[in-house]
């Protein structure tokens, strides 16, 4: 089995307010650095992506690749590469987990990526970790920084229902 590099970081908003940012591929040009163009190629019944090309431009690393997205629930989503240029492998993904009476949120992003070119085990994890810190980084940032970021009343429809509406 590959390894793989994980890592959390807590976001001051509801799960759902998170998952609606992660969810928004055509707007990860806005706030994450590495990815350049991201196309939603298949949806599912829900309208959530479950197909994905993003051009990625990563100094050393550009590559135009398709992942293909699985939803689990409204908290979490993976992802596995279907074609690449350089990559072997790209499988990950965000876990969500709410605190605080659902008002904050824990992400954890994991990660594993294979290069079809030689590269030592310990520069590959060294650059996983560098790709994890930087994507929860800007999601934090992105989240944080929306108008409507913040805890929604509890009064209001459940997550699931929030996600929809983001």
């Amino acid at each position: 089995m590959a390894e793989h590099t994980s890592s959390s970081i807590t976001i001051e908003a509801a799960p759902a307010e998170v998952m609606g940012v992660i969810a928004d591929f055509d707007r990860y040009p806005e706030w994450t650095g590495e990815v350049k163009e991201a196309e939603v190629l298949a949806t599912d019944d829900e309208g959530r992506a479950v197909q994905v090309r993003l051009l990625l431009d990563a100094g050393a690393i550009k590559d135009d690749h398709t992942l293909a997205y699985t939803w689990t629930g409204a908290d979490e989503v993976s992802w596995s590469l279907v074609k690449s240029q350089m990559l072997r492998a790209l499988d990950g993904s965000y876990r969500l987990a709410a605190l605080k009476d659902g008002t904050v949120t824990e992400v954890t992003y994991q990660l594993t990526v294979d290069v079809k070119i030689p590269m030592l085990g310990m520069i590959k994890r060294k650059a996983e970790k560098v790709i994890i810190e930087r994507a929860l980084e800007g999601l934090k940032r992105r989240v944080e920084s929306r108008p409507d970021a913040g805890p929604a009343p509890a009064d209001e429809a459940a997550p699931a229902d929030e996600a929809k509406k983001l």
